[in-house]
């Protein structure tokens, strides 16, 4: 408890800090990251407790009628805390060396960034809908205001607004789920919803309302339209961090919503694998057709919070169909998985923001030829991008080949249709694998291999790697901070 709270004391101290030094740059780009890297390293660290003890609750008095502020950590919570805490560090420390040259006002960015890391761990911890939601709306706000950093930009302006729209349509969405759970609790307190006998037409309702609500959030098809946008917009650390931590909120939630509504229909399990496989095959085929890298990881992330989705269908007909094992491995495969994305997407946006910065672009025709010039970037690009496919000895090989047996190894022992359904899954699953692997192999070759295309002649000193610790420290012979001209004051 006290290495949460004490986490969260630093990130909204930080944020306050940084909005107070809005007219002073550098005090600014070197509090806030510092306070964002200590509180997620705090938060870090209590979501790991939260895995090896029974974790622990706190009950405070609030004005709000029939709410309490409760906070606990249990090991759901903390499974969820550890891709923030881990990003949380590596987005601060990264930013820090990415904006020292902005030209904007960098204390309300850190502000907001600051508060985007502490909302996001108050929803891993809420334990009462009232702050569940007042955390949920603060962290889709804040983060609204990080990625619109560059707001001088017509495409930033219009993905942020975008990404609001999307938020506050999932937020409504959750409203009427928390009103319907509630007034069927007659209590806003999550104790109340665990083990909750809902009948008739309300665990349907409720079902519906969490996959949209939260769905909004995470990414999930057909909801997804507002990652694609806002992710290439954004500056590369917050890139980061929202793809790999922040839309995990939304499958955290919606995870969380699930063990209040009991033993599942076996047609819920069906509609999550099928929109799960639906976005991981859309979200990879539309990767592959795009020029810009940013632009093709976000496509990517839909791609694999799609298997997540598709891993939680499995195991919600395990669960229904009375099959514990394919029930644990379909879950498994999709917390497995939520981890390794987290790990391999935000190596790769941070990546992408270590050749932003250097090469003053992204887009992968006027690349080519960066491996010579930024090895280290090169090679955590290409490390990250293996992984990323499910291909052996990767880690997202690990999280697929769960949800290969459980699928697979399942089907034998079902009717006609519904192993019909599983080898479907299989076999879209195995084609997703494919896909992502020939677009990765596309995304390093265009960007790191190939000679360097015509119009990189004319750039005046050619590309420089980041400055530490975006992609390691340069050789020697290299300036510590040799941006191009024309990316002067352009955020990563």
């Amino acid at each position: 408890m006290v290495l949460f709270c004490s986490g969260l004391a630093v990130l909204l101290a930080g944020a306050f800090c940084a909005f107070l030094l809005a007219g002073r740059n550098r005090a600014a780009n070197a509090l806030g990251p510092a306070a964002a890297a200590a509180g997620s390293a705090l938060c870090l660290a209590a979501g790991i407790l939260a895995l090896t003890d029974q974790g622990w609750s706190l009950t405070l008095a609030w004005a709000m009628p029939g709410a309490s502020l409760r906070l606990a950590l249990d090991p759901l919570s903390g499974l969820f805390l550890l891709p923030g805490g881990i990003l949380g560090v590596a987005s601060a420390l990264a930013g820090r060396a990415a904006l020292q040259h902005h030209d904007g006002p960098l204390g309300p960015h850190w502000g907001f960034f600051n508060l985007t890391l502490a909302a996001s761990a108050v929803v891993l911890a809420a334990r009462d809908s009232l702050l569940f939601l007042l955390a949920w709306e603060v962290m889709s706000v804040a983060s609204f205001f990080c990625i619109t950093l560059n707001d001088r930009e017509e495409r930033v302006r219009s993905a942020g607004w975008l990404y609001f729209a999307a938020a506050h349509l999932g937020a409504a969405a959750l409203i009427a789920l928390f009103l319907l759970l509630g007034s069927a609790a007659g209590s806003p307190d999550f104790a109340a919803f665990t083990g909750l006998s809902l009948q008739g037409w309300l665990p349907t309702a409720v079902f519906l309302l969490a996959l949209a609500g939260f769905g909004s959030k995470a990414g999930f098809f057909p909801m997804h339209v507002w990652l694609p946008e806002a992710h290439p917009a954004a500056p590369s650390h917050v890139s980061a961090y929202l793809s790999g931590a922040l839309i995990k909120a939304g499958l955290y939630g919606f995870l969380r919503v699930l063990t209040f509504l009991g033993p599942p229909q076996a047609w819920w399990g069906t509609l999550c694998l099928g929109l799960g496989l639906a976005g991981a095959l859309l979200g990879i085929l539309l990767a592959l057709g795009q020029r810009d890298l940013k632009r093709l990881l976000a496509y990517s992330s839909v791609e694999n919070m799609g298997i997540m989705l598709l891993g939680v269908g499995l195991g919600l007909i395990g669960l229904a169909y009375d099959a514990p094992l394919v029930a644990g491995l379909g879950f498994a495969g999709a917390l497995l998985h939520m981890l390794n994305h987290c790990l391999m997407k935000g190596l790769l946006f941070l990546s992408a923001g270590s050749v932003l910065h250097g090469a003053g672009t992204v887009r992968m025709t006027l690349l080519g030829g960066l491996l010579q010039r930024m090895p280290v970037t090169g090679t955590l690009f290409c490390l990250g991008a293996l992984a990323i496919c499910g291909l052996p000895p990767g880690n997202g090989f690990l999280s697929e080949l769960l949800l290969y047996v459980a699928a697979a190894g399942w089907a034998r022992d079902l009717g006609p249709a519904q192993a019909a359904l599983l080898w479907t899954a299989v076999v879209g699953l195995a084609l997703t694998g494919g896909l992502a692997a020939f677009a990765m192999v596309r995304a390093f070759g265009l960007t790191f291999q190939v000679s360097p295309r015509p119009a990189s002649a004319s750039w005046p000193r050619g590309p420089r790697p980041c400055s530490w610790p975006e992609s390691g420290p340069p050789p020697p012979s290299w300036p510590r901070w040799a941006g191009p001209p024309w990316s002067s004051g352009r955020a990563c």
